[in-house]
């Protein structure tokens, strides 16, 4: 005769498929519930990081001035030649705890950033945003380059001219090493560097406006006039690189504007440098270089006094002027 727990033993039985289709159901509406919570929490740490990256860069340069008096110069850019002007980021290597890649420059050998191209190629870490999608080296014919996220404020619009030595009214420009007391507007008001986006499109030596003076244009569609030169998609690729267009911003529109600019079918986001500083004895650079992130709706600044912020898409683009400008005079409010 059959036992009692054999008999019980008969009467269990597996899950029906419905029952497993149920728990299957629920676990993905959990995990959909918990993925979008989990992908916030490492965009947080990635934002943190980011304003960590800036804050470092922030001590980097007033370290730069307890030993020089001075904050570096964007580029030198030697009066009647062209160059290839070295960085400022290049001139922080030491104060980044980078002083084995600084030695590789021979500054007095050549101003160049050319000469060495191990430095060129070298990955930096505390320059890359760790949000930044396209965090790969860029080969070319005779050098390989590795991007940047952080680039220094050179004003407004108007750069430089090569003519006379005038430059923006950024907290950086060519050939000159800012003091602290050159930051009439304090230097908690003004910027000195913003994220940017690697591999960006950008328009450059289109020669026009080619002459000081030149108002900044109000919004994008009053830059298109000025539009034209050489189109790529090479921009903030070379920390190594003095010229705006490679390690430096400007203000001349919003953080994150669209600049809408078509080529070959396509919509890009583009910069836009009048000539590249360094690459004319005569023409003056303007540039509209927008500082950007994929941090949504904001980007990550670094002010003159070494403070950090998140400034917000929707700033006005007055006040944003105005943080970009050194001396002016400008009153901000709340930012």
């Amino acid at each position: 005769m059959p036992s009692l727990n054999s008999r019980s033993t008969r009467r269990c039985r597996a899950f029906t498929l419905i029952e497993l289709l149920v728990v299957i159901a629920i676990i993905a509406v959990l995990i959909a519930l918990l993925l979008p919570a989990v992908q916030q929490a490492r965009e947080a740490a990635r934002r943190s990081q980011c304003k960590n990256n800036l804050k470092q860069i922030g001590l980097a340069l007033h370290n730069y001035v307890d030993a020089f008096s001075a904050f570096p110069p964007v580029s030198v850019l030697p009066a009647g030649v062209t160059s290839e002007p070295w960085s400022a980021q290049a001139r922080l290597l030491p104060f980044i705890e980078q002083t084995a890649l600084h030695n590789l420059i021979d500054w007095g050998a050549s101003t160049e950033f050319t000469a060495n191209p191990i430095v060129c190629a070298t990955r930096v870490p505390i320059y890359l945003c760790p949000s930044e999608i396209q965090d790969r080296a860029r080969p070319t014919a005779k050098l390989t380059h590795y991007p940047l996220n952080y680039c220094f404020n050179e004003g407004t619009w108007f750069v430089f001219d090569p003519l006379t030595g005038q430059g923006g009214d950024g907290a950086f420009f060519p050939n000159r090493a800012m003091r602290p007391a050159d930051f009439s507007d304090g230097m908690s008001n003004t910027l000195g560097a913003s994220e940017v986006k690697t591999y960006a499109p950008n328009l450059w030596d289109s020669m026009n406006p080619g002459m000081p003076g030149i108002p900044p244009p109000a919004n994008p569609a009053a830059l298109a006039s000025y539009l034209g030169g050489t189109f790529d998609s090479n921009g903030h690729t070379e920390w190594v690189e003095g010229d705006v267009h490679e390690s430096g911003f400007t203000t001349t529109f919003g953080p994150n504007t669209f600049v809408p600019y078509s080529s070959g079918g396509f919509n890009y986001d583009v910069d836009f440098i009048s000539m590249r500083d360094g690459e004319s004895t005569t023409v003056s650079t303007y540039a509209a270089v927008t500082a950007r992130s994929y941090h949504v709706g904001t980007v990550n600044a670094l002010l003159m006094d070494g403070s950090v912020r998140s400034i917000g898409n929707s700033l006005d683009l007055r006040v944003w002027r105005g943080l970009g400008t050194r001396a002016r005079q400008e009153v901000l409010g709340e930012f």
